[in-house]
């Protein structure tokens, strides 16, 4: 049975890797000219993994940072792990969960992964929330990393728009009973018919890896139709991605002219702008837009999160959306309330 109790945000981590890949690099790479990176793509540099940032390694930094920040042991106060990274990540067929679970020593919790691109932190909040509800779990701990920027190659004009793909870690705990940073309703839309839009050509069942592949270049992220994906998501996207949104505020008793901060996925800069602005919300006031870390996929929310708590543009009390959208294709939307329950 649903028990009703609160579940917050006891802290979050982050971590970004020091090495970039600047907007004169990529350009010089793609044939993008620099002007256009800078500012319709809205980025001067990104984020890349060094030696030792590993996909699990970087969400085992960033949850590091939170476990100190709460102050908890995690080898007795988490119950439950929830990984929501990439599935690119050390090596194919690991239950990343349970080597994060490994690494961050959370002897007395179980584990299990999930994935949809850059959609899962939400869909991991919404089903922690879930199980600590019904199961009874007093905390539980989020992780993700995110290096699908070496999946990129700037020489395919297919995928300019994922040319700001990059590196980083985070992590959540999630504490019951808690009566600060109360995680509220959440709200996903997926659309099936973009599911073979975007992809890597090579290393699944339908073409195994092979040196033809590689000399190919079919280890990468390509679009098989980049005119028909751009025709079908002009159609869809924003309306989608406003839709989960307000989805997300009516469930939790809310609407839009009372979010005071949107933790938006990084985009365009154009397509940043439009969002926030349709949603009545100051894109630079009441949001947060990453010119020198790039898209770090599904953390770009609680990386937004945090540097709206380091420059002031949350408060207690304050209505905080977290978004985000990804390849598949989906749309998500997270709503919490801010600082103490009153």
């Amino acid at each position: 049975m649903m028990k009703d109790i609160n579940v917050g945000v006891e802290a979050i981590g982050t971590y970004i890797p020091k090495e970039r890949h600047t907007a004169e690099y990529i350009s010089s790479k793609s044939g993008t000219p620099v002007d256009i990176i800078k500012t319709k793509i809205g980025m001067i540099s990104k984020a890349v993994p060094g030696k030792d940032d590993h996909t699990v390694a970087m969400g085992v930094k960033a949850a590091k940072i939170a476990i100190e920040r709460a102050g908890i042991d995690p080898a007795k106060d988490i119950d439950l792990v929830i990984w929501a990274g990439e599935v690119y990540a050390e090596h194919p067929m690991q239950t990343y969960a349970i080597k994060f679970q490994g690494d961050i020593g959370a002897t007395s919790a179980w584990a299990f992964d999930v994935n949809q691109r850059c959609g899962t932190i939400v869909v991991a909040m919404m089903l922690a929330k879930s199980l600590m509800q019904t199961q009874g779990y007093k905390r539980v701990i989020i992780g993700s990393g995110y290096r699908n920027s070496d999946l990129i190659d700037y020489g395919n004009i297919r995928t300019r728009f994922m040319h700001d793909l990059a590196a980083s870690g985070v992590a959540m705990i999630l504490k019951a009973d808690y009566d600060r940073n109360v995680v509220l309703e959440g709200s996903v839309i997926s659309d099936g018919q973009f599911s073979e839009d975007v992809y890597v050509p090579a290393g699944g069942t339908v073409m195994p890896i092979s040196c033809e592949a590689i000399e190919k270049g079919l280890i990468y992220l390509d679009v098989t139709d980049p005119e028909g994906l751009k025709q079908r998501l002009d159609k869809l996207s924003m309306k989608n991605f406003v839709a989960v949104v307000d989805q997300s505020l009516e469930r939790s008793g809310y609407n839009r002219e009372d979010i005071d901060y949107l933790g938006l996925i990084r985009m365009k800069r154009s397509a940043f702008e439009y969002v926030a602005n349709e949603l009545g919300v100051d894109p630079y006031k009441q949001a947060t837009y990453f010119t020198e870390w790039g898209h770090m996929g599904q953390n770009d929310s609680i990386v937004s999160l945090e540097e709206g708590l380091k420059d002031g543009k949350i408060k207690d009390g304050d209505i905080v959306v977290l978004t985000a959208a990804g390849i598949g294709w989906s749309w998500n939307a997270m709503t919490i309330k801010w600082g103490k329950e009153k």
